[in-house]
């Protein structure tokens, strides 16, 4: 049933929608975006703005120079000042009827950094690759403000919600995207300007979500879908069917429910079998099981460990999971992706036996424990492994449910605030559209590979759309290619991943824009790679280029055109840099080749100059070439000598 109570909490969060960080104009404010340890944007009119009283005079002094003005009578005001170099630390004075002083003011390079999850993930996710680069970071001229998740379907909001801006010093720079830190950092190396992150990123969202209604003019479909979202009853509605739709939430877990749960320590098992971790539960005896599996197993710890803080490492669980340690919930994470890495308190451990009890949900596909990730607990300098036998029992079978991706309903996928169009632009970006950037860094796709097919259009319209807001129409814009994820494909297949790798190879069409090959730096087992300091450093070298007009080599090898000689297909790139080259040192691999039904195998291939020949015996009359084409190729190697990766492609 849906409780009142939930109805008020939806209702308030759609009066939100047209509300959220609309400043009372009982004094001057300014946006959060100027607070202390800001960084403008160099070389341009700087923006400032903010809100007052009606006919309030507003006096700002920065640099030297002052600016008056008066509020409008809606409350808001703004002031231009000239452009200035790289420099700083300044100080900015705001007053009206109050005073604001806004300290440690820089002025260097802005980049907006966007998408989903992948650029959302931060240095401490990852402290473990990086846990010297955390330890020894001491950069204090570049800066992140995280813009906080929040959404807007009626229209722009006045303001993001919240916000500081961070210092990329020691533990200072854990919340940093790695992505853009990595980037940040080469960025800085290179040109000594303080560099500002603005940090608009939210994990499992489309693009749709982040694109404005200017962008989607050539979208008729999608802009009626905006002109009903901007009726709050209308949301009220789909919020409230959407939530229908969940279900109940009560738990039938025998493993919950018994008298004594099953994490409990005077619980005695019976029954319980043998499985391994890592590894799916249908890979080892249970057949097409979506439910809840509990694990548990005794664990010898040394004494070393007792009475002392630990960390453990349980790599990824498909899909939700809550660790038990001697009876204490010491953890849990409610989806798929995120690394588990759970902190133990000192009052848990023991020496010698200690009860480990893993409680694992999984709602589709393969259930369990990523196989070629870590599993171990350590505590100082004692390591000790979980991987191996352990006991399990099955303590829910859910429900079969019907195979409908998305579920629809009259027309329209199930509503969800975060993925409707314009919601995220309107609630994360558009806030600060007068606040000049230098560049966009843009990190998402996954959450489009179910309608990869049309990413072409949608990253345009995000490109075109940013320009438009931010008035700045050769805005560079570089974005990161998906890399390799899934089982490695030994044979030609079609690959969704492939399509959309593709529409974004095909968006660099659009002037002043760059994207970073990435095929080489995923993991078959997770979507979320460790590898974030090749992508962002990749970034960087791609911005030297279009952003700053650096005469470099940027790029791995595009495909450019082919033609036809006899039975075989000669292939030229652009961004061949020094030459073509394997990166390996073995032939070259992962090409396919059709004829005009496009039914591919395998392809011979080999570098001729700054081409590739590609042919196969069994193909005689060829048409077709693709290359790298799947989810995950075995080996993709072609390279140019500057060590950057060739795109897959499909001729066309």
């Amino acid at each position: 049933m849906f409780k009142q109570s939930t109805l008020r909490r939806y209702i308030f969060i759609a009066l939100f929608l047209k509300l959220v960080a609309v400043p009372g104009f009982c004094q001057v404010k300014l946006p959060h975006l100027f607070s202390d340890g800001v960084v403008l944007q160099r070389g341009t009119n700087i923006v400032l703005w903010g809100w007052a009283s009606p006919g309030e005079v507003v006096t700002a002094v920065f640099d030297g120079k002052q600016r008056k003005t008066k509020a409008t009578q809606q409350g808001t005001w703004k002031l231009l000042f000239p452009s200035m170099n790289a420099g700083g630390p300044y100080t900015m004075k705001v007053k009206g009827k109050n005073e604001i002083i806004v300290k440690d003011v820089l002025v260097g390079d802005v980049w907006l950094c966007a998408g989903q999850s992948n650029m959302v993930h931060q240095m401490d996710i990852h402290d473990v690759t990086y846990a010297d680069e955390i330890a020894t970071a001491n950069y204090p001229h570049i800066r992140q403000f995280k813009v906080p998740t929040q959404t807007a379907l009626s229209g722009v909001s006045e303001d993001v919600k919240s916000g500081s801006w961070q210092l990329a010093v020691g533990e200072q720079v854990r919340p940093f995207s790695a992505v853009a830190y990595f980037f940040a950092k080469k960025i800085y190396e290179k040109y000594r300007v303080p560099i500002g992150l603005i940090n608009s990123s939210v994990g499992g969202t489309p693009i749709e979500s982040w694109i404005n209604e200017e962008g989607f003019k050539e979208f008729p479909a999608i802009l009626k879908v905006i002109s009903e979202n901007k009726d709050t009853t209308f949301v009220i509605d789909a919020i409230k069917g959407a939530a229908g739709n969940r279900g109940s939430s009560q738990s039938n877990d025998k493993g919950l429910t018994a008298e004594d749960p099953w994490y409990a320590v005077n619980f005695h098992p019976a029954g319980w079998r043998n499985i391994n971790i890592p590894g799916y539960w249908e890979d080892q005896g249970i057949r097409d099981l979506n439910g809840v599996v509990w694990y548990r197993k005794e664990i010898d710890l040394p004494a070393s460990m007792q009475g002392h803080k630990a960390k453990v490492l349980l790599g990824r669980i498909i899909d939700a999971d809550k660790l038990y340690i001697n009876g204490k919930e010491v953890g849990s994470t409610s989806y798929q992706y995120p690394q588990r890495r759970y902190n133990i308190p000192d009052d848990v451990l023991k020496a010698g036996k200690n009860i480990f009890v893993i409680r694992v949900v999984n709602h589709f596909g393969k259930g369990g424990f990523v196989p070629d990730k870590p599993y171990y607990i350590f505590s100082g300098r004692d390591t000790v492994e979980l991987m191996g036998t352990w006991q399990y029992k099955v303590g829910e079978v859910f429900d079969p449910q019907p195979m409908t991706s998305p579920e629809k309903k009259e027309g329209r996928k199930i509503f969800s605030l975060q993925n409707e169009p314009t919601a995220l632009y309107n609630g994360m970006v558009g806030p600060y559209k007068d606040f000049p950037l230098k560049g966009v860094l843009w990190y998402q796709g996954e959450s489009n590979i179910s309608n990869a097919d049309r990413y072409e259009n949608l990253l345009r319209a995000l490109v075109n759309g940013w320009r438009i807001a931010f008035q700045k129409n050769d805005l560079p814009v570089v974005y990161a290619q998906l890399p390799n994820f899934g089982d490695v494909s030994y044979t030609p297949v079609e690959s969704s991943w492939a399509i959309l790798r593709a529409a974004q190879l095909n968006g660099l069409s659009m002037h002043n824009t760059a994207m970073t090959v990435n095929i080489d730096l995923g993991e078959w087992n997770d979507i979320h790679p460790d590898n974030k300091k090749s992508v962002g450093e990749r970034m960087a070298l791609a911005a030297q280029k279009i952003a700053y007009r650096e005469d470099v080599v940027y790029s791995g090898p595009l495909y450019a055109s082919h033609k036809i000689a006899g039975n075989k297909i000669v292939i030229s790139f652009s961004h061949v840099g020094g030459g073509l080259i394997t990166n390996d040192g073995d032939e070259l691999s992962e090409f396919a080749i059709a004829a005009s039904d496009k039914k591919f195998v395998r392809a011979q291939a080999k570098i001729d100059g700054d081409q590739v020949i590609v042919w196969s015996e069994v193909v005689a009359e060829p048409k077709y070439v693709r290359y790298g084409w799947s989810d995950n190729p075995d080996n993709p190697n072609l390279y140019n000598q500057e060590g950057l990766p060739a795109s897959p492609f499909e001729t066309k």
